[in-house]
């Protein structure tokens, strides 16, 4: 090298965390990485505020409701909804997390998914297809 020449500088950001915070985060697998990465979960927002709500027109769709029971569930597009009242658990049939949600929560569903649906309290929801 000349004197005229500048070497390459090469800069690495380094983020330093305690050993406890290794030891108190267990660190995913690499097939639950990939399980995560490629299929969306379901997303529930527990008691969004009044705003969240009316920002989204929650109350102009249209409702759905149902008595405690039990049946599959494939969505042909993405799906969300506001319970008004009721209880569920929803468990994906390809390996995805199952939720329980309730009164007041927004969920959200990804297209593509199949499931089960376990209403252990009747549902009444708004709901929107997109």
């Amino acid at each position: 090298m000349t004197s005229s020449s500048v070497a390459p500088r090469f800069v690495m950001a380094v983020t330093i965390s305690t050993a406890s915070s290794f030891v108190s985060q267990p660190q995913p697998s690499i097939s639950s990485c990939l399980k995560m990465s490629d299929k969306p979960e379901i997303e529930v927002v527990p008691q969004p505020s009044q705003e969240f709500l009316e920002k989204k027109g929650v109350f102009n769709w249209g409702t759905w409701g149902c008595a405690a029971s039990k049946f599959p569930w494939t969505y042909d597009s993405n799906e969300s909804c506001y319970l008004l009242q009721g209880k569920v658990s929803v468990t994906p049939s390809d390996g995805r997390k199952e939720v329980t949600f309730g009164k007041g929560d927004f969920v959200t569903f990804p297209a593509g998914m199949s499931c089960t649906w376990d209403v252990t309290e009747a549902v009444e929801k708004h709901f929107m297809f997109f």
